[in-house]
């Protein structure tokens, strides 16, 4: 059922369909739509936060100077908007609990 070291959409539609009774369609509808809103909320701008799981932070980095780390050139690097992940406190506590 689950790839190893990979947990994937139908993976959580397939535990949405045994612990809520949900069609398989329906649970895969959930988890679709659960994304599009996250992804909605992130190009509108928004940070989104999942309680007790963590926050996707959008940050906006200013432009800069570079260097290829092979000939030593200066090279620009533009101004862009970066997606990061900050687990929360709980999160962290279960990861390193094993």
């Amino acid at each position: 059922m689950r790839s190893v070291g990979t947990l994937t959409r139908a993976d959580l539609a397939e535990t949405i369909n045994r612990k809520m009774g949900l069609s398989r369609a329906e649970s895969l509808d959930m988890v679709e739509a659960i994304l599009a809103k996250m992804c909605d909320a992130l190009s509108d701008g928004e940070n989104v936060k999942i309680s007790g799981f963590g926050s996707f932070v959008l940050r906006d980095k200013k432009e800069r100077v570079g260097r290829n780390p092979k000939t030593g050139v200066e090279v620009p690097i533009t101004s862009r908007r970066v997606l990061t992940f900050r687990a929360s406190q709980l999160l962290k506590d279960r990861i390193a609990q094993g």
